[in-house]
């Protein structure tokens, strides 16, 4: 069975218009959203404090809980159920780095099971201190920034043969930034500058697949982002991994359509670039749908089955695949054009 015709002729680049309002929207949408709450929602790992995830044989209502935490003293908590509803388990969060001893466990579980009166596991707890915190925020953003870097370098080099040219703009940026973080420079308002310097750079060096790459990148890791801070779900550890996977997938994606563009312009070098960037699209539409059709599969089975350990990167991994999608059709290969009257090639 055909899933899609080999002679489909879908007109995505005279589309572009509509999909640079809706993607600057929906960015717009996720960046107010974190100004309004003030940053994403950050977990334990990044923000510091005590995790505590217990289990009642019987069913109890979280004021119960939220009783029996103020009666041991532990500062400000935070109570929501965690599974399913008749799992009768709950995560606790703490905004303070407690103790983990064997005491503290034991003085948790009396004081719940006096206020419930059913009886309780502690089946987990975590500590992690503020500095913790604060030294793994800056290193996630590291991770995702140099990940960036590395990808401008294939990019450049892959399609534009200018692997000399990339890599020394990478290194000087990798420089920069590491020498002005060691003058206690805010690191997110330092990753942000980079950001718009290394596009800058790009522009005014031609990088053009470099830029219609990384775009698209930052496009889908911005609304991801923001989807998560609009629905109130926590950044952790897991999260920055799973957008790192987002950055991997999509990039995928990029690049096989980024490959059909490079043969059809040696192949139709008659033809004006908006039509052969929509030929290509076109030519590789079967590879990704079916691609992120059978990867969907998988992530939505591990969110409906995965558990509540895993919901959040599969919820994820989710956001990320669908915008992923999305972009490489009318975010990356558009951004091309932004060079037709200054090259061709």
């Amino acid at each position: 069975m055909q899933f899609i015709k080999s002679d489909i002729n879908i007109d995505f680049i005279g589309k572009r218009k509509y999909a640079f309002v809706l993607s600057l929207l929906m960015i717009l949408i996720s960046i107010g959203s974190l100004l309004v709450h003030k940053g994403p929602k950050y977990g334990i790992d990044f923000a510091g404090g005590t995790v505590v995830q217990v289990k009642f044989e019987t069913p109890v209502d979280t004021s119960a809980v939220k009783s029996g935490l103020r009666d041991i003293d532990v500062g400000t908590a935070s109570v929501q159920t965690f599974g399913e509803a008749d799992d009768n388990e709950f995560l606790i969060r703490l905004d303070t780095s407690v103790e983990t001893t064997a005491g503290f466990s034991g003085r948790v579980d009396a004081a719940l099971s006096e206020a419930t009166g059913s009886a309780v596991e502690i089946r987990r707890v975590e500590m992690v201190g503020p500095q913790v915190g604060q030294d793994l925020r800056e290193k996630a953003l590291f991770a995702m920034f140099y990940a960036l870097l590395f990808i401008t370098i294939y990019i450049s080099g892959r399609f534009e043969l200018k692997w000399m040219l990339s890599g020394v703009m990478a290194a000087a940026l990798a420089g920069a930034v590491y020498v002005l973080s060691l003058f206690q420079v805010s690191i997110p308002f330092l990753m942000l500058a980079a950001l718009i310097v290394t596009l800058i750079l790009f522009w005014f060096l031609e990088l053009r697949y470099a830029m219609g790459a990384i775009v698209a990148l930052i496009h889908d890791v911005t609304i991801t982002v923001g989807i998560f801070s609009i629905f109130g779900k926590e950044f952790t550890l897991p999260i920055i991994a799973a957008l790192l996977t987002i950055i991997g997938y999509s990039l995928n994606d990029t690049i096989i359509v980024f490959d059909r563009i490079r043969e059809n312009v040696r192949k139709h070098q008659r033809n004006p670039l908006d039509f052969i960037i929509n030929r290509s699209v076109n030519e590789t539409l079967s590879r990704t749908i079916l691609t992120s059709i059978t990867t969907l599969m998988v992530v939505v089975s591990l969110f409906v089955l995965g558990g509540g350990i895993i919901h959040d990167f599969a919820f994820a991994l989710n956001v990320g695949i669908l915008v992923g999608t999305y972009s490489s059709i009318y975010v990356a290969s558009p951004m091309l054009l932004a060079w037709q009257g200054r090259s061709r090639s």
